[in-house]
């Protein structure tokens, strides 16, 4: 199993291909086999206007069998746009920020501070419950699972702490704590960068202790953690597919996905 793109487009970032799914009452709905059961896609900080988050939900609905959701995390608006992050973040992993990459990322974050505290995270997560509470009451949905891609991971990870989902998938996740993860209660699969700035490899290494700490006792939750070599964080969001390690990793970190929710939905 693959994900399904045109070999010859190789631009970086955003993927290709049209999305096939509609947008109903605000999020974007891809259609699948089976209407028993959902995945709620959580974006990275580029929001439904990037394309990358329709085409993945398109693959996921057809992969997987079931809905997918992609709700609109900032309300009509994006936290960056793709060109904000231009040349000032690696591509791969050793790659040092430069000064002026340093510079650069800091205007990038002042220019968009309003946008940054209207959409901070406790607000986002406040929005997903919302938004997965009502979709539980209309759809009637058995079961329900949240995949997180950086932003989105980090709102994924508090999700899972709920008892709003049955399952998760957490890729690169952003800012999150120890304590956020001790206190998830669904199984969980994660999708690591080899270097990563917002997942450390501190974090990462304590992430899997938690769980493996339960191993064997009444509180256990199953898991898995997915490392996947020569990538850096977002990958499995929106990589530079002109970088073998990264198209590898995008495609191999997809189908982690569909199997764990394959497994567990």
């Amino acid at each position: 199993m693959s994900f399904t793109f045109c070999e010859h487009c190789k631009a970086g970032g955003e993927l290709p291909g049209e999305p096939k799914g509609v947008v109903l009452d605000g999020a974007y709905f891809a259609e699948g086999a089976d209407h028993t059961k959902a995945i709620v896609f959580l974006t990275d900080a580029f929001g439904l206007a990037l394309v990358n988050s329709k085409i993945m939900a398109d693959q996921l609905a057809e992969k997987v069998g079931c809905d997918v959701w992609v709700p609109d995390q900032f309300e009509g608006g994006q936290l960056f746009e793709l060109s904000d992050l231009d040349g000032l973040l690696p591509q791969k992993p050793g790659v040092k920020l430069t000064i002026g990459s340093k510079l650069g990322l800091v205007w990038t974050i002042l220019k968009r501070l309003p946008r940054l505290l209207s959409n901070r995270p406790a607000v986002v997560e406040k929005r997903i419950q919302t938004f997965i509470t009502k979709l539980k009451a209309d759809k009637k949905y058995e079961k329900i699972g949240v995949a997180g891609y950086c932003f989105g991971g980090s709102i994924g990870i508090q999700i899972a702490a709920t008892t709003l989902v049955d399952s998760a998938v957490i890729s690169h996740p952003g800012q999150c704590s120890a304590d956020q993860i001790k206190a998830i209660r669904v199984p969980s699969s994660w999708q690591c960068a080899e270097e990563d700035m917002g997942f450390g490899p501190q974090l990462r290494v304590d992430a899997e202790a938690i769980f493996a700490s339960r191993k064997d006792k009444p509180d256990f939750i199953d898991y898995e953690f997915c490392d996947y070599k020569g990538t850096v964080h977002g990958f499995a969001a929106r990589p530079n597919l002109s970088i073998p390690e990264a198209k590898e990793g995008f495609e191999r970190s997809f189908e982690a996905t569909v199997k764990w929710f394959q497994k567990t939905l």
